[in-house]
């Protein structure tokens, strides 16, 4: 239980809390505004981890997330998002992560003109050779790399509640525009909780899942939302709401401002092992999705291999490295082409999110003689808030990235032809 509360914060805690604050304070008229959407985004969370606890207590699979579609939708709608999660999700991720620990390493210790390109083809070898040796040097990897995250951000916190405030007072906020200003808000708030679900993939190797699930779920995100707003707290009370929404690196500037050059460098330490920590997670559970597709799909049965000594699926692992390895050289000649990718995966995920939130609904309905060791609380007003706000989510992203977006849609889409071939299936869908 310890190993998966761990991976929860470690996997949300990421590099989003050292860029997102800034932008969520510049749509906010006062600073206890901004607190309250931290606030808010940490309750959607445990209203969504809820629902998760129910799917994951009751279907403990290393499919996580394809599983629950599968059982609930069949073939298509499984197979696509396992799809989008080798193809763009996860891979993209890892390569986006990669890419950050370059910058920021780069700022420490620089390797000539492309060091941010070494260092990101470094993180991604090291973390998937740690993760191929076994399941517990990937899982005591993410509990060292999240304990000197949740160790330096506690230790920003005190140091900023032991200065002296000097904030400025906050700007005019434009009364026409903050309505939508608070819905682009609560995107990168909810963009900065993200990956809490992740532990789906896990569910299948926590001891008694069906009992624990539920008690990692709601310890882990506890555990983040207070982090959160402490964090935005020291911040808020160190620039001060104008301060914080002008800054682009905010934690770096509480730094600097609080202990100089040494400061700096030590933040863009904590943002690296912040980043590490991320990418060793999304590592672990995007090859769980990759063993499930093979398990169900001939074209990818080479996937669906399980390692016994290791406890993982080492050719997963291989082939999710060699993808984020490949994206990394793409990566390297066209850098701006990694912000569209942040883009472009935000329909498809809020998408799959929104359908696993309805097939809750849809499996209490067809199977309600399964036995579920924990049920969401004032069902069904519970999932129907989530869904809900899947639903929302999903217009903002898609409305906000506009053409990016669409591109999203069509490396979806792309997998379709797949399904087409006659021997592409290996056997009925597993459940």
């Amino acid at each position: 239980m310890l190993d998966g509360a761990a991976f929860i914060v470690g996997m949300v805690i990421g590099a989003g809390i050292f860029k997102t604050p800034s932008l969520v304070a510049a749509q906010c008229a006062s600073a206890g505004g901004a607190l309250l959407l931290w606030l808010a985004g940490g309750a959607i969370s445990l209203v969504g981890a809820l629902c998760y606890a129910e799917l994951t207590s009751a279907y403990p699979h290393p499919g996580g997330d394809y599983h629950y579609l599968g059982r609930a939708y069949g073939t298509v709608p499984a197979f696509l998002f396992a799809w989008s999660r080798m193809t763009v999700i996860q891979t993209g991720s890892i390569a986006m992560q990669a890419f950050l620990i370059g910058d920021y390493a780069s700022q420490v210790v620089r390797l000539g003109p492309l060091s941010s390109s070494l260092y990101a083809v470094a993180a991604v070898v090291l973390l998937t050779s740690i993760n191929i040796i076994g399941i517990k040097q990937g899982t005591w990897t993410q509990k060292i790399l999240t304990g000197a995250i949740v160790l330096g951000l506690v230790s920003v916190v005190a140091l900023g509640l032991a200065a002296h405030p000097r904030g400025a007072p906050a700007p005019p906020v434009n009364p026409g525009t903050t309505a939508s200003g608070l819905g682009m808000a609560m995107i990168f708030v909810l963009l900065t909780y993200g990956g809490w679900n992740e532990i789906a993939y896990l569910s299948s190797e926590v001891r008694k899942a069906r009992k624990n699930m539920v008690r990692i779920l709601l310890y882990g995100i506890g555990t983040v939302t207070a982090i959160y707003l402490a964090v935005n707290y020291t911040f808020l009370r160190t620039l001060g709401l104008a301060g914080t929404a002008s800054s682009d690196a905010v934690a770096v500037e509480v730094m600097r401002g609080l202990l100089g050059g040494p400061g700096v460098t030590c933040m863009s330490l904590l943002v690296i092992f912040a980043v590490l920590s991320s990418m060793n997670g999304i590592i672990i559970t995007g090859s769980r999705t990759n063993y499930a597709l093979g398990r169900d799909f001939a074209p990818f049965a080479f996937l669906g291999r399980w390692n016994a000594g290791a406890n993982t699926p080492v050719k997963a692992l291989l082939f999710q490295g060699a993808a984020s390895l490949a994206l990394v050289l793409v990566g390297t000649g066209t850098r701006s082409g990694f912000a569209t990718m942040v883009e472009y995966t935000a329909p498809v995920f809020w998408l799959f999110f929104l359908l696993v939130g309805i097939s809750l609904f849809v499996l209490r309905r067809r199977e309600g003689a399964i036995v579920r060791p924990f049920r969401v609380p004032l069902y069904p007003a519970t999932p129907l808030v989530f869904c809900g706000v899947c639903l929302c989510m999903l217009y903002s992203s898609l409305v906000y990235t506009g053409r990016g977006g669409l591109i999203g849609v069509v490396v979806l889409l792309a997998g379709i032809p797949l399904l087409l071939l006659k021997k592409g299936r290996s056997k009925p869908f597993t459940a």
